[in-house]
């Protein structure tokens, strides 16, 4: 009789802890719940401006001390700030830029008062009121007509009959001039016009019958003519010594199984320079090797994805690799942020003073974007403001996670996991002026790529991705460097059957621009 008492504490015992268990996964799983709602319904940006963190910490100043979480900061680093030379600028006031260029054609509509028409010799002309309208004219075909005349001599009858040869072309008795390849091209991977859709297009528009199947095998032509190009871009990013990386899945035919498989766009970019497409069919470390030379040496940055500490690993295993070139890992801040961001609602005080931290960051940042600082000048603010601002969070996310009063798989615990495990990374930023806090510019580049698959779903064979990766390239290029890419590929297609493979390296996108400015310089 007298266990009796110790059985029911013990089992009141382990039915407090399966309550609490219970508890801590209803919790869990309200979180996922919220996240995928704001995911699928709330906005996407992550900025918060400061009224919004002041208004996560608000709620919280007047609670009684014994209610405050232990893993709290400490109010003294709640009132740390950026130092005032550190401050964003404030906003540049409004210019009155022109809302079309200069040079636009004008085409011109003289207006005559129907009493100066009935008597015009009655009036004497004083002046003119000029009022202007945009209009706009639709693309048009043109049939290129190429005559070749025939000669014969008119004394040696016997000699045969001349005839001029035909100019050089991307391909022999191909339809399709380098204008309308261009157009093609830029339709599909810049407007994102699918093949079937331009067809129609061409034909309910402009009456010309252009199938979707010679419309493919244009594309396929245009992107081998374009592949000495895109290898050329490439080999300029390598060559910085500095790159970022991400990549973005594709979906693409995969024959024999009746199905579509699962292909990756690797994108290579140098802050401020061009971006190259790398097509593979995985998402495994040993992508990176078929796209990382064996001499490159440098800092690549990335996100926290497993494939690429595996790849520097393995490199590094490799010692005729290691003795060439030293490959350092930079993190990307906007991750670690984006973790943060999402479990906002789960610990308002906690978070709300994370953000705050890794905003000042990022104005420090704005400040020296503002400034145009070169690396020299980016290297020492950041060793004197934002080091700080590095020690300060990390002192704070590891007390938390050694206090162990967060749950390891909330959306709070996880973005602390993955700061702290990514830390060594984050740094790195600090001793190098060239690099960037985050990996957003190469993500900036993979974005016309997602507007692309919701139009035309997935592409062909795992050629097509070799190709898509190449026209990819060209147009991202082109966008980075603020050109027309129609101007572009239509010049580029016409000179390319002339020219030979050294010639190749000074009709990149950058060099091609560089050479319009200089024209331009000598015409003025």
């Amino acid at each position: 009789m007298l266990d009796q008492p110790d059985k029911k504490d013990g089992i009141i015992a382990n039915q407090c802890v399966e309550i609490t268990g219970l508890r801590n996964e209803n919790a869990l799983l309200r979180q996922k719940i919220d996240l995928l709602i704001r995911q699928i319904f709330g906005s996407k940006s992550e900025r918060l401006d400061p009224a919004q963190l002041e208004l996560l910490l608000e709620g919280f100043a007047s609670e009684d001390e014994s209610k405050k979480d232990e893993a709290s900061p400490d109010p003294l680093e709640l009132e740390e700030a950026v130092p005032a030379s550190c401050k964003a600028p404030s906003p540049r006031s409004g210019r009155n830029n022109p809302r079309w260029p200069a040079d636009l054609p004008v085409e011109e509509t003289i207006i005559e008062p129907e009493l100066v028409l009935a008597a015009p010799q009655d009036w004497r002309l004083i002046g003119s009121e000029v009022n202007e309208q945009l209009d706009y004219q639709p693309a048009k075909f043109i049939c290129r007509r190429i005559i070749r005349r025939k000669y014969v001599h008119r004394r040696d009858l016997d000699q045969a009959p001349i005839l001029a040869p035909l100019p050089e072309g991307l391909q022999e008795r191909c339809v399709a001039a380098p204008g309308l390849l261009a157009q093609v091209l830029v339709a599909k991977y810049c407007d994102h016009l699918p093949l079937y859709r331009q067809e129609q297009i061409y034909w309910r528009r402009h009456d010309v019958w252009l199938p979707r199947q010679s419309l493919a095998r244009w594309v396929g032509l245009a992107a081998d003519w374009l592949r000495p190009i895109a290898e050329a871009i490439k080999t300029n990013i390598l060559a910085s010594g500095y790159v970022q990386v991400d990549e973005t899945p594709i979906k693409y035919l995969d024959p024999g199984r009746g199905k579509t498989g699962q292909g990756y766009l690797w994108v290579v970019s140098q802050p401020g320079g061009d971006v190259s497409f790398n097509w593979q069919t995985s998402r495994a470390a040993t992508c990176l090797e078929n796209i990382i030379p064996v001499d490159f040496g440098g800092v690549l940055q990335c996100d926290g994805y497993a494939a690429y500490p595996c790849f520097t690993g393995r490199r590094g295993a490799n010692t005729e690799a290691s003795q060439k070139a030293v490959i350092t890992l930079a993190g990307c801040w906007a991750h670690v942020r984006r973790g943060f961001h999402e479990a906002r609602d789960q610990s308002p005080r906690q978070v709300g003073w994370v953000l705050r931290q890794i905003a000042q960051l990022y104005r420090i940042e704005s400040q020296l974007r503002d400034q145009k600082a070169g690396p020299g000048q980016r290297q020492a603010l950041r060793a004197s403001h934002s080091r700080m601002i590095h020690q300060r969070l990390y002192a704070a996310l590891l007390r938390w996670k050694l206090r162990s009063r967060i749950l390891p798989q909330s959306s709070f615990g996880k973005a602390i996991d993955y700061t702290l495990g990514q830390w060594p990374t984050l740094g790195i930023y600090l001793e190098d002026g060239r690099i960037e806090i985050d990996n957003n510019l190469v993500e900036n580049a993979i974005r016309p790529t997602a507007i692309g698959k919701k139009n035309w779903l997935f592409i062909g064979d795992a050629g097509a991705g070799e190709r898509s990766a190449i026209i990819y390239t060209i147009i991202e290029s082109c966008r980075r460097q603020q050109i027309d890419p129609s101007a572009y590929l239509r010049d580029v297609l016409t000179r390319l059957p002339t020219m030979t493979n050294w010639q190749i390296k000074d009709i990149t996108p950058q060099a091609w621009v560089q050479e319009r400015k200089q024209v331009q310089r000598q015409a003025a």
